[in-house]
């Protein structure tokens, strides 16, 4: 009698009635696709000759609802170092062969944070750990957790990827969420949160020493213009801590998007230390000073044309609009503060109609985050501002 329940009990391993489903906390019951949303439009729609699997014609997708399901596709996904590639849809319905692709690879070592990989894969799998016992996403999730620990560098910061490879994705980078991404998932953690209640002790040091020398690095990459901390760059070089080239048309300088996201993060902390509040406010007073005004970007049709990673009908020009909102580029110059733009020869120019097409309607060259973290600020200084 006993091996039999051993075995009925192995059988509903992972089954959730519609009652127990019913039962749990609305967030509990479906997966949050937000931040799965840019490696599935990667595999969609920009081909990546060297991707190991390519979605099939009319490639079937999972909802959000069925929690293991797409947690058994988090699964196959997973390196056996504990990270994941990035560029897959972790909701496709994968085909007999595509599944046997992915078992065959589990010891490539092609695992990311960009493009908000690995950690939210581990955020996943705790969620649905949550609302189905089993513990093979409860193992997973503590491997990719492992992993993630591994990857930081001594001074606090992450690069894009690991193991390291040699190019410019061995810097601290916040682009695309790499760091920051990582970074919410620890104070997701250590703020206990309850589909991370099965952690250990050990594992809650690492990530408590973890998180707190991530914000140090982050204090201590804060640009500093004319005698004044403004904000970060997109990358940052992972032994000096500067500003620092990746890819061809990013060039080193202070970033306003990616930067916000930082502050964000600095804002979430409850009783900041008077660093982290000073930090926040040099960045506050730098995106305020670099608002651009009375300015639009607007989109026009032009001729359709394929490029190698996008197809574009329309181009972008910047025009003059007295009752513009306040816009950003995405891009400031080191040392003048001037909106800074690039092209893929790595030439830097100055307006958007220097940029050429394809990475004109191709990239976010401006942004108006920074005025929803302006606002934002307002409700963070009643609460935590010293005055």
């Amino acid at each position: 009698m006993k091996k039999l329940t051993v075995v009925i009990a192995a059988l509903f391993a992972g089954y959730v009635s519609q009652a127990q489903q019913a039962a749990m906390p609305k967030e509990f019951r479906y997966i949050d696709t937000g931040l799965l949303a840019d490696n599935a439009h990667h595999w969609y729609d920009i081909l990546e000759k060297d991707a190991l699997v390519h979605p099939s014609p009319n490639q079937s997708r999972y909802a959000s609802t069925q929690l293991k399901e797409v947690a058994d596709n988090v699964l196959l996904y997973q390196k056996s170092n504990g990270g994941w590639p990035k560029n897959y849809d972790m909701l496709a319905i994968l085909t007999a062969a595509q599944k046997d692709s992915l078992i065959q690879s589990k010891e490539a070592t092609n695992t990311t944070f960009d493009n908000r990989t690995t950690y939210s894969q581990v955020a996943l799998l705790c969620k649905v750990y949550y609302s189905i016992n089993d513990e093979r996403y409860k193992n997973a999730a503590l491997h990719g957790l492992d992993f993630i620990l591994k990857a930081q560098y001594a001074n606090g910061g992450w690069p894009q990827y690991y193991p390291l490879q040699n190019n410019y994705s061995r810097h601290i980078t916040f682009n695309d969420d790499a760091m920051g991404g990582i970074m919410h998932l620890l104070k997701d953690i250590l703020d206990a949160k309850p589909q991370y209640s099965f952690i250990d002790d050990a594992r809650m040091k690492k990530v408590k020493q973890a998180f707190e020398t991530g914000v140090d690095c982050i204090l201590k990459m804060q640009i500093v213009q004319n005698g004044r901390p403004t904000a970060w760059c997109q990358q940052h070089d992972e032994i000096t801590l500067q500003p620092a080239w990746a890819r061809k048309f990013e060039p080193p300088c202070i970033t306003s998007a990616e930067s916000c996201k930082v502050v964000y993060l600095l804002m979430s902390i409850n009783n900041p230390s008077p660093q982290i509040k000073q930090s926040i406010e040099d960045a506050v007073a730098w995106m305020s000073k670099s608002k651009i005004l009375y300015t639009r970007v607007q989109t026009v049709k032009a001729p359709a044309v394929n490029f190698t990673f996008h197809s574009s009908s329309n181009d972008k020009v910047v025009v003059t609009d007295s009752v513009a909102p306040p816009i950003w580029t995405r891009y400031y110059e080191l040392g003048t503060n001037r909106p800074l733009f690039c092209n893929r020869d790595s030439k830097t120019v100055y307006s958007l109609a220097e940029v050429e097409r394809e990475r004109r309607t191709g990239y976010a060259w401006y942004s108006y985050e920074p005025q929803k973290l302006l606002e934002y600020y307002e409700q963070w200084k009643k609460k935590w501002k010293a005055e």
